[in-house]
């Protein structure tokens, strides 16, 4: 019996699915029971997916927060750092634009050596006469309290009684050969001598915003270097200090 099983088997029709009619040939190819098996699996996946991340978002905090939500994004389904655009004062901006790192060195150069130019002209010792200071004088009776004058004690111009240091007497005075003095003159000196300072300080700002500039520039120089890997920002750049980047070592060979 088992043996007409089998013979009867090699005389069966093989039974094949049909074809797309003609009539709905414009339709497309006719779905097959292996492509409806793709199909159904690819939608009961993508089912059970979208079930379980419903039942993580139901399962979820509300509450819950990260400082790091802000600072990073999904680009192409991976975590990306934000990138911080740096601080720059109007006269950084600037000078970034001009992007050439060998005039801002020279400019850098001669700002320095005008700083110290006018530093060796310039003794920074009025910075004494703001300091708060007694002086004594040991006198004998009221008599000789009342009638006292420091500028008559001391030797010197009532003008230059205020200095601490460089308070030539009158003697020295005269012996310099010099205009006499009034209080115009010494006015016109103290004013040339504020101005000095004045310009001291706006050439140490001067060079200080250029090292600045420099510093920046070269950061994004290296950075442009495509030999190299990419760095790690360590601390973001503002308008007193470059950005700092942190490269990965590299044995040369």
């Amino acid at each position: 019996m088992s043996s007409w099983k089998k013979a009867t088997k090699t005389n069966q029709k093989t039974h094949r699915e049909r074809h797309q009619p003609e009539a709905r040939k414009h339709l497309g190819l006719l779905e097959k029971k292996k492509d409806y098996i793709a199909r159904a699996r690819d939608f009961q996946e993508k089912r059970a997916t979208i079930k379980l991340l419903r039942k993580r978002a139901l399962n979820k905090n509300p509450d819950e927060f990260h400082f790091h939500m802000i600072n990073s994004k999904v680009m192409d389904g991976v975590h990306r750092e934000k990138d911080k655009e740096d601080k720059h004062t109007p006269e950084q901006i600037k000078l970034l634009e001009t992007r050439d790192l060998k005039y801002v060195a020279f400019k850098r150069n001669i700002e320095a050596r005008k700083v110290d130019k006018l530093q060796s002209q310039l003794h920074m010792i009025d910075t004494v006469n703001e300091t708060p200071n007694q002086h004594i004088f040991f006198l004998n009776d009221d008599t000789e309290i009342k009638n006292f004058n420091p500028a008559e004690r001391l030797g010197t111009h009532p003008a230059l009684l205020s200095r601490r240091t460089n308070r030539p007497t009158l003697n020295a005075i005269k012996s310099m050969k010099l205009p006499e003095l009034d209080d115009k003159t010494i006015t016109k000196f103290e004013q040339k001598k504020h101005m000095a300072y004045k310009e001291l300080e706006k050439r140490v700002d001067r060079e200080r915003e250029l090292t600045i500039v420099q510093q920046k520039l070269e950061i994004r120089r290296a950075l442009k270097d495509k030999k190299t890997r990419k760095p790690k920002l360590v601390k973001p750049g503002s308008k007193d200090t470059a950005p700092i980047y942190k490269w990965k070592f590299e044995r040369k060979r």
